[in-house]
């Protein structure tokens, strides 16, 4: 009788569950894995069924000011995850968190109303404004230095967001080298 009551509750936990999503979970004891430990090829980022882009800032769903986001993906075939009970999971990704400020905005307002200051102004910079205003774009050299800065984006908007631009437009990706960045000598040199 002790038997059968074993066998019993194995034979239950090898068949398919329903986890309240309308799919169903495969109990296997044992065929859990971790699946933040995936590698590439053993999931598909985003999942299929997931709309990844933010059409108001063009950027990943979620994007949060630490610049990361939780997207939604799928394991392959044949593997259950442990924090979900099926295949899907979040993952953590990095992106660029925006605040609303267009960049295709600022170029046009710092090429045609940049002697008057009002590209800085739209960018949250008052007191640069205010002086470019007072002094005609400090007699159009400032102009001309802003249309260089804004368009290779080394100046962005005030709160440290990065601009709305699309998805495939002429992002900037910044790489800072100083003391502490350098190559590793190789053992085989």
């Amino acid at each position: 009788m002790f038997r059968l009551v074993i066998v019993t509750f194995f034979c239950a936990s090898l068949l398919p569950t329903n986890n309240g999503e309308g799919t169903t979970v495969e109990m296997i004891p044992g065929k859990f894995i971790d699946c933040s430990t995936l590698r590439m090829g053993q999931f598909l980022c985003p999942d299929p069924s997931y709309d990844l882009v933010d059409p108001k800032t063009q950027q990943i769903r979620g994007c949060t000011k630490e610049n990361k986001a939780k997207i939604n993906c799928l394991a392959v075939e044949g593997l259950t995850c442990q924090e979900t009970y099926n295949r899907t999971f979040t993952k953590e990704v990095s992106c660029k968190w925006t605040n609303g400020y267009s960049f295709e905005t600022s170029l046009l307002l710092s090429i045609f109303l940049g002697m008057f200051g009002i590209d800085r102004f739209y960018l949250g910079y008052p007191a640069i404004g205010l002086a470019k205003f007072c002094t005609l774009g400090f007699m159009f050299l400032g102009q001309l230095v802003d249309i260089i800065l804004i368009s290779t984006q080394v100046v962005g908007p005030q709160d440290g967001s990065a601009y709305v631009m699309p998805f495939y437009g002429p992002g900037v990706e910044v790489i800072y080298s100083d003391n502490s960045t350098y190559r590793l000598r190789q053992d085989n040199w």
